[in-house]
């Protein structure tokens, strides 16, 4: 398969650029300046350097035996970007993504966040660098994840809440897209998921590359052979492209993104696209998104602040056309189950929308005995404790 967007950034029919007059030289710019970046050895080397010394990487590839054994089927091994810098994937492209922006001379820095993973990891990137930090949150995420809110002032971050809309991550985008029609000349929009205009969807995949290719490498390492399923959680899907893309060429793995199932399957109540949704253009490129027949967007649902948004990233939408990946979904109490399954099992507290994937390794697994899974744990539960007490009461016990 063809691993790169063409000329106007479409893979297939999706992505490309849909952005107003004002924003189209400065993405042009961000596509030059990102193109030549790629290309050289020593902003690479920089990079990496940071990866390894200053984020963590590699993470380990580990393999969860109690949970296999208790299921009775697959072998799930999971790939620990919990364990990086900041608690997630997040990251791996907030560094990428700081260095450009520090390389264009860039002095200031905006991004927007659902789950918070992102703005803490660019609060983090910025402070590192020295360059000020803006990040914009929708007013329900931050109630839902008052840690994360606080940990991206104390790294130097100024949170502005967004009160429009929902108050979720689409309406955090719009500001964010909003402050740099207005700011365009000395800000650099630092993008966390693998959506918006082109380069965006093709540069943060990019950056998110290392998964696979680290996770490709141990499981060979380990078990001789490729995996027969990789599993990711999909919001806008950055993690999920992250370990897909080393997995494109090799027609013996299946991909398996898995979107909100939320509390229903009414419009609404949910987060998965596949579920009602409709090829659409939103806040930058044309993919699938929940819509309604005017071609309103909708309003979205999780248990997870993360995975709550409208559109999937348009490479996601071109691999399921291709039928070379599978999206299903897991419901909120799945999701919640799972989290809890793995915990007592493993001793791990996953973030809840890394839930959603180990949600769907629980389902699948009985049935694929001998079978090799990847779950990709995209991150780690601390910022979610608030919401588990919600859930869990019983445990919140005096």
């Amino acid at each position: 398969m063809t691993t790169q967007p063409d000329p106007g950034g479409h893979f297939g029919p999706y992505g490309g650029r849909y952005v107003p007059e004002v924003l189209m030289a400065p993405v042009e710019e961000l596509e030059h300046a990102y193109l030549e970046a790629r290309d050289d050895p020593a902003f690479q080397a920089e990079l990496a350097d940071l990866l390894h010394n200053y984020a963590g990487r590699p993470t380990p590839l580990y393999y969860a035996k109690r949970l296999s054994e208790s299921l009775g089927g697959a072998r799930i091994w999971l790939k620990r970007e919990d364990l990086l810098h900041t608690g997630a994937h997040k990251i791996n492209n907030s560094l990428g993504q700081a260095l450009l922006a520090r390389r264009m001379g860039k002095r200031r820095i905006i991004a927007e966040t659902g789950a918070g993973q992102h703005g803490v990891a660019t609060a983090a990137a910025c402070a590192l660098l020295g360059i000020e930090c803006v990040v914009y949150m929708g007013e329900e995420d931050m109630r839902r994840q008052r840690p994360n809110v606080f940990r991206m002032r104390m790294l130097g971050a100024r949170v502005q809440g967004v009160a429009n809309g929902s108050a979720t991550l689409k309406d955090a985008i719009s500001e964010a897209m909003r402050d740099w029609v207005t700011n365009v000349a000395d800000t650099y929009y630092l993008l966390g998921s693998a959506l918006g205009a082109h380069p965006y969807p093709m540069m943060v995949r990019d950056f998110h590359r290392v998964i696979g290719e680290e996770a490709r490498r141990q499981i060979l390492e380990a078990e001789g052979r490729l995996p027969d399923t990789a599993i990711a959680c999909v919001g806008g899907g950055s993690n999920a492209i992250g370990l897909f893309h080393a997995f494109l060429n090799d027609a013996s793995v299946q991909l398996v993104g898995v979107e909100a199932g939320g509390r229903g399957d009414k419009v609404g109540d949910h987060a998965a696209r596949y579920r009602g949704g409709a090829p659409g253009v939103l806040q930058g490129a044309y993919s699938f998104v929940l819509q309604d027949e005017h071609g309103q967007i909708a309003l979205t649902h999780s248990v997870s602040a993360g995975l709550d948004y409208a559109m999937i990233g348009p490479e996601h939408a071109w691999l399921r056309d291709q039928s070379r990946a599978e999206y299903t979904a897991a419901s909120d109490a799945e999701a919640l189950a799972a989290a809890r399954r793995l915990s007592r099992t493993e001793g791990i507290l996953p973030a809840l929308e890394s839930a959603h994937a180990v949600s769907e390794a629980i389902r699948r697994a009985p049935a694929a005995k001998g079978k090799i899974f990847i779950v990709n744990l995209s991150g780690r539960g601390d910022k979610d404790v608030d919401i588990y007490r919600e859930n869990f009461p019983e445990l919140d016990q005096k």
